[in-house]
């Protein structure tokens, strides 16, 4: 083979998946980490869950969630599992959203409004946490 080929092969031989990836730079921020305590026949087995909140501070944000037996390793699930669910906000040239938004789930109500330049986030926990990133 040529030393142009074997070139133009090493070129194609890059997977697809880490080129996306690594492209945009994503900031993470953690919501919550609960121990989690299972009741088998030999015992309690003692794993940790994380909730993490990924996203570019620029309309793309993704929830994920891990489980594992370190807080390490539950952190690292959770941030895949951001990446996997990444979901485009539309927002104005002040970076706000276009229109109100009312979201009612159980006992949670969550009521979002544009905003004018300037005011900043006014919300608490893990509302705010999601809406900084």
């Amino acid at each position: 083979m040529s030393t142009e080929l074997k070139q133009v092969n090493k070129i194609k031989k890059t997977p697809r998946r880490n080129e996306n990836i690594n492209d945009i730079k994503f900031i993470e921020r953690l919501i919550k980490i609960s121990r989690v305590t299972k009741v088998t026949k030999g015992g309690k087995k003692l794993s940790f869950r994380a909730v993490v909140v990924i996203g570019d501070e620029n309309g793309q944000v993704g929830v994920g969630v891990g489980k594992a037996e370190d807080v390490v390793n539950a952190f690292k699930k959770a941030k895949t599992d951001g990446r996997k669910n990444l979901i485009n906000i539309p927002l104005t040239k002040y970076l706000s959203i276009p229109h109100g938004v009312i979201g009612d789930v159980g006992a949670c109500k969550i009521v979002m409004r544009p905003s004018i330049e300037g005011s900043g986030v006014i919300a608490g926990g893990a509302v705010r946490t999601v809406l900084e990133v």
